[in-house]
């Protein structure tokens, strides 16, 4: 529900023990390798994070204008997201950029416009572009920072790990995938619950608690109870694109970086 405008979000108030994290991380990638010895095809298999509550935002919405980090028209990795993405991922109502119902139809694509980047998109409370305990730890804490083609970038302005990182989230009998392109709500470095492997439960504690907040098209293809609640609960964990099933999630896939 919150995205921060770069340079300029709120911060976590939670303490982080950075040099246990990074213990931590080191045997989250261990058992990464362990849980992957013998089938080279996929990638690292990650904690899976259960019941955790999901809201919803969209490109062009303005949830708060009273907050620096109440509306996606910008997002923490991209000053113009919405100019980027194509418009608002609705539909204009009264000049305001609403929600709107989706249709497996046409792959929960919005209806009004066409969008430039992929709409499977979600956000997760760690911002390792613009939050200085995140940006500091991000090369120990994540697990993928050191994998082929990700070294080299702990300490660069214009590059993040988490930008089109993938997820797997499921809802009942219901998966889908997403790219993260925000960080939030609420929190932008909350490294226990995003990288741990004992089921943490977020730090945050508006918006019921909520871990992460995802796309109009996350939220009709998860079957969530209404286009904007606040009590949907999921589970999901990350993955690499060498895991994607086929689906719309892989219609159009974001590749850009860092946007100042």
């Amino acid at each position: 529900m919150t995205r921060p405008t770069p340079g300029r979000h709120r911060r976590a108030t939670r303490p982080v023990r950075s040099a246990t994290l990074a213990i931590a991380a080191l045997a989250l990638r261990a058992s990464c390798r362990t849980a992957t010895a013998g089938a080279p095809e996929s990638g690292p298999v990650y904690p899976l994070h259960t019941d955790i509550v999901a809201t919803t935002f969209w490109v062009g919405e303005i949830f708060d204008p009273n907050t620096r980090d109440g509306s996606p028209i910008i997002s923490t990795y991209d000053s113009k997201w919405a100019q980027h993405y194509g418009g608002c991922d609705g539909v204009i109502v009264n000049d305001d950029c609403a929600t709107e119902t989706r249709s497996a139809g046409n792959g929960y694509f919005p209806t009004q416009m066409t969008p430039k980047e992929n709409p499977f998109y979600l956000d997760l409370p760690f911002d390792d572009l613009n939050d200085p305990v995140a940006t500091a730890e991000r090369g120990s804490v994540i697990p993928w920072a050191q994998h082929p083609g990700s070294t080299g970038h702990q300490t660069g302005p214009s590059f993040s790990y988490m930008k089109n990182r993938w997820a797997a989230i499921t809802n009942g009998v219901r998966t889908c995938y997403g790219q993260i392109q925000d960080a939030g709500p609420g929190e932008y470095h909350d490294t226990s619950y995003a990288f741990g492997a004992n089921n943490q439960r977020p730090v945050n504690t508006r918006y019921h608690s909520a871990g992460m907040d995802v796309s109009p098209a996350l939220n009709r293809c998860l079957g969530f109870a209404d286009l904007n609640g606040e009590n949907d609960h999921v589970d999901w964990r990350f993955v690499g694109l060498q895991d994607l099933p086929d689906g719309p999630w892989r219609t159009v896939i974001t590749t850009s970086q860092i946007t100042p």
